[in-house]
């Protein structure tokens, strides 16, 4: 059956911002100029006014900090699997740069309710939608409980396109895409069905952004 519910577009307050973030912002800003530099293409499609959802492809654990960095309006807070969450220290140094802890490998309802208050709050939601690190393809697997946020959100999802894993001495590229399209499908319901499609969706424009990246870095 579908899920009628009202998207979660009304801002009931504004997250503040956090010393920690903002530190992790201005050393991201220093080692993507130096060590490890990273360019991104139509940045300026990151300014979008909250509540949205940014998703990207997964290669490494700098992942969401090369994501967050184009959005300077607002901090991210990402899903992150609970594996990362090994002792005290990284449960409050993850929680405190607004990590959402995700068991990807149950039904998580309490991580749903924490992504729509999120959203409610007027925050950005990062998600990677292949649920861990991947290094063949771009996103031939993902999580199916992904569609299901952004449908019920019903807040633009922005894709970002990452060519190669962040490291010293080496070039990565960013492409951020067009945001995609999900009103349609919301109008047919919010269900299984719909979210699938949107997946689809989301591999067709990545496979879009691959070759608009490759086209780009041939002129």
């Amino acid at each position: 059956m579908a899920d009628t519910k009202t998207p979660a577009t009304a801002v009931t307050k504004r997250p503040a911002r956090t010393p920690l973030y903002t530190a992790a912002r201005v050393l991201a800003a220093v080692l993507f100029r130096t060590l490890c530099p990273v360019k991104y293409y139509h940045a300026e499609r990151a300014g979008l006014d909250a509540p949205f959802i940014v998703i990207s492809n997964h290669l490494s654990g700098l992942d969401p900090i090369v994501v967050g960095k184009p959005i300077k309006r607002y901090e991210v807070t990402f899903l992150g699997k609970k594996e990362l969450v090994g002792n005290r220290f990284t449960h409050w140094l993850l929680t405190s740069l607004h990590m959402i802890i995700v068991d990807r490998h149950n039904s998580d309802m309490e991580a749903m309710r924490a992504c729509m208050k999120a959203v409610r709050e007027g925050e950005v939601l990062g998600i990677f939608p292949e649920g861990t690190r991947h290094h063949e393809g771009v996103m031939e697997h993902t999580e199916a409980g992904v569609g299901l946020i952004a449908l019920r959100s019903g807040v633009p999802v922005l894709p970002m396109y990452i060519d190669s894993r962040a490291r010293p001495f080496h070039r990565t590229r960013v492409w951020v895409g067009e945001v995609i399209p999900t009103e349609d499908l919301r109008a047919e319901g919010v269900n299984r069905q719909t979210a699938e499609q949107l997946m689809e969706r989301i591999k067709a424009a990545y496979g879009r952004m691959q070759e608009e990246l490759a086209e780009a870095i041939r002129r």
